[in-house]
């Protein structure tokens, strides 16, 4: 069983002053994935909810000091459940039930770092095997096969490919690392230079924060320095990867994918109308 880590460490300073005492991954969308009726959840229930109907059971939270209302949530609470009634707490039983029935691994990160040190700081967790990488402040909505189950597809075509990236063409780069690419066949890339957020991007593409990695992206985390905004970018690691000539490989969002991302008021305001409309 593949392994995953759920990032949800950031301080979501552009969504102040609703984030000073409320992770960002926290903020709430619109669901009708998991119930008859359309409700409100937090998005990183979303995202865990989404993975274990996927039959992903085995998860690695890494979260900030100040983000103790995650583990609140994701711990089964059997008083408040017995004052509830009707569908909610038929809802909330079978989101504990799913918990239950999930092993839960909580990582803390101190000091804001960057993705790259919440990454790092999981090696305990995922020793030698293979996992995925999931920013609790982003999921995919999809009609089809999901892209992370595409990574995967992926992964088992080309044992020898060290990380896979998922990436979507984007009309601003700031937000984004940005691959530089070349087409294997359709849908399927060879990524030869990743740079984040860079002044003059060389490509079309943004790289998504939901990644598949072997474990060798460990050693590189190590070998990195503070890089944008002071912090460790795991697009950095990336890149050490492929200046080591190990294969870096990238699928793209298809057409009927939708990203919902909450890191900025913009975005938010996106996320909020796209999971209404599909809720």
């Amino acid at each position: 069983m593949t392994k995953i880590v759920i990032t949800a460490a950031g301080k979501g300073t552009r969504l102040l002053p609703f984030t000073k005492e409320m992770p960002k991954e926290m903020m709430p969308i619109f669901s009708q994935m998991f119930s008859s009726k359309k409700v409100v959840i937090p998005l990183l229930q979303y995202v865990y909810e989404q993975l274990y109907s996927m039959n992903f059971r085995d998860y690695c939270f890494v979260v900030g000091r100040e983000k103790r209302s995650i583990e609140d949530h994701f711990t089964p609470h059997e008083s408040y459940l017995r004052d509830l009634d009707g569908e909610y707490k038929t809802i909330m039983k079978k989101f504990y039930q799913k918990l239950e029935k999930s092993h839960l691994v909580w990582i803390n990160q101190n000091k804001p770092l960057g993705f790259g040190d919440a990454v790092r700081r999981s090696e305990k967790y995922v020793g030698s095997e293979d996992f995925i990488v999931h920013a609790g402040d982003v999921t995919i909505l999809s009609n089809l096969k999901h892209p992370i189950m595409r990574l995967i597809d992926i992964a088992k075509k080309n044992p020898d490919a060290k990380a896979i990236l998922l990436c979507k063409k984007v009309k601003d780069s700031k937000r984004y690392g940005v691959p530089t690419v070349e087409k294997i066949s359709n849908g399927l890339f060879s990524v030869k230079e990743v740079i984040e957020k860079p002044e003059k991007p060389k490509s079309e593409f943004g790289i998504l924060p939901l990644y598949y990695f072997r474990a060798e992206i460990f050693s590189n985390l190590k070998k990195i320095k503070p890089g944008k905004g002071k912090e460790f970018q795991l697009t950095d690691a990336i890149q050490k990867m492929i200046q080591q000539k190990q294969k870096v490989l990238a699928i793209i969002l298809n057409k009927n994918e939708e990203e919902v991302d909450v890191g900025t008021v913009k975005s938010y305001r996106d996320a909020q109308d796209i999971t209404f409309r599909k809720a």
